[in-house]
């Protein structure tokens, strides 16, 4: 058989047909689902009189729209309402498991996927979100698709589609001291564009990923889709097994044992071909900031902001310049010298307990400076009382900052919690997009780590000196 990759392996165990011009009919094997993108496909399959294929299969959880605080009054926009109590309706009418609001295990969707042990190596996962591609941290393929997509899955428990090509980021040596993974997937969007990935499968290897925790991992491929990729895929190995072991929807005894075996399997063939290949030298990296409004905007924390005269492309040059004016800075400024308003620690890139753990020992012992309004969100109600269990609660509230309920919060603005007009923040989500997290709102993109040390600072900050 010829050497393959582990897209190539998961892709090719679960193709149901082929056709003349390569266009597949794949199996999917697990199915997420919120609010936002499911009630034109669950309308769709009542409009045609359609059931779910397979109910036990897909698994959903309202996080988008939900609000961070006071839940007991409910959900006070109407919109938001509406879309939350639609999805609940629509799971109970088609028997799809469910975890409302008030459930513990509520959160954002792809961070209830691994640790309830629904996501699973080996398996295709899809999302009618962009960051699905989370779950390739656990040799899963996983993809966002649109909603009419996720109308087929749920009616038909397949997809159609045309197989990626590979993409090896592989890195050399170690990360310096302050480093993180955000840090990484940051660098890594820097220096191939947010459309270098397009078309691509991205399969990350190298010391610092066999290295990484995997919630480490899961922030590398959950920023994939910044970089224009299909998917993130990180091989399966002990920590992978490690952290599933005993997850309630994970498999038990003998069933465990079996699947272990199988993932054990799935790593790229030594001589599998690749359509590209980086070699990224880690020990280059350091910490990450983004300066604009793409995630390809990005420079190490000690950087000045860039001219737009230095760009020899006439578009990239009109960008930068559009992406000044939005930001409100000037070239030749230097990142440290950037106040902010507000910090936002959270997201399904960086809301996991370990990426907490990270940012309350950054505060202990800090205040965080007066002028900044600052408050982290647990990516779910597990994360939130394991949290709680360990006192980080205690330790961002005597700093100052706001200890808020499960959601995707101000990662992107659908909720109550938004940017006001023109404030700044450093955020640990994945998008700084114009009026990503509130009209006119200007966002940095940092890790955990960096974004405690702007809070302290009240500006943009390199946590290596804190």
């Amino acid at each position: 058989m010829q050497p393959q990759t582990i897209f190539d392996k998961i892709w090719s165990s679960h193709i149901v047909n082929e056709d003349k011009n390569g266009e597949c009919l794949i199996y999917i094997d697990r199915h997420l689902v919120h609010e936002v993108t499911s009630p034109q496909a669950f309308e769709g399959l009542k409009t045609k009189k359609r059931v779910v294929r397979r109910p036990n299969l897909t698994l959903a959880v309202p996080d988008h729209n939900v609000p961070t605080i006071d839940r007991t009054k409910g959900i006070v926009d109407n919109e938001s309402r509406i879309q939350v109590d639609t999805l609940l309706k629509n799971c109970k009418d088609f028997s799809v498991p469910f975890f409302n609001i008030d459930d513990e295990r509520q959160g954002i969707v792809h961070i209830i996927g691994p640790e309830q042990g629904f996501t699973l190596p080996g398996t295709t996962l899809v999302c009618g979100d962009s960051h699905t591609s989370t779950h390739g941290a656990f040799g899963s393929l996983a993809f966002g698709i649109g909603t009419s997509e996720v109308e087929h899955v749920l009616s038909t428990q397949t997809l159609i589609q045309k197989p990626a090509k590979n993409f090896l980021i592989k890195f050399t040596n170690k990360l310096g001291k302050g480093v993180t993974a955000k840090d990484v997937i940051l660098y890594l969007i820097g220096q191939i564009g947010t459309a270098g990935g397009t078309g691509y499968v991205l399969e990350y290897a190298g010391e610092i990923i066999d290295d990484m925790s995997m919630e480490e991992r899961m922030t590398i491929c959950n920023m994939s889709i910044e970089a224009g990729a299909r998917a993130g895929l990180i091989a399966p190995d002990e920590k992978t097994f490690d952290y599933l072991y005993n997850k309630p929807l994970a498999p038990k005894g003998k069933d465990w044992d079996m699947a272990v075996k199988c993932w054990l399997k799935l790593k790229s063939d030594p001589d599998a071909k690749y359509e590209k290949t980086l070699l990224i030298d880690a020990s280059k990296i350091e910490p990450q900031v983004t300066w604009g409004t793409s995630p390809e905007d990005v420079l190490t924390i000690n950087s000045t902001i860039p001219n737009p005269e230095q760009y020899t492309n006439s578009e990239k040059k009109k960008s930068v310049i559009r992406s000044l004016k939005y930001m409100d800075l000037k070239p030749g400024q230097k990142l440290t010298d950037v106040e902010i308003d507000k910090v936002f620690i959270g997201s399904c890139t960086n809301g996991r307990i370990e990426d907490l753990r990270k940012a309350s020992k950054i505060l202990k012992g800090n205040k965080i400076n007066p002028n900044v309004k600052a408050f982290v969100v647990p990516g779910s109600g597990l994360v939130k009382k394991q949290a709680e269990a360990e006192g980080l609660d205690k330790i961002f509230k005597s700093s100052g900052f706001e200890w808020r309920e499960p959601g995707c919060s101000m990662c992107l603005a659908m909720n109550a919690d938004k940017l006001k007009p023109y404030e700044r923040c450093a955020s640990t989500s994945n998008r700084n997009f114009e009026g990503r997290q509130g009209r006119l709102g200007r966002t940095h993109l940092v890790s955990p780590e960096m974004a405690a040390a702007a809070a302290i600072k009240g500006k943009l900050f390199d946590v290596r000196k804190i």
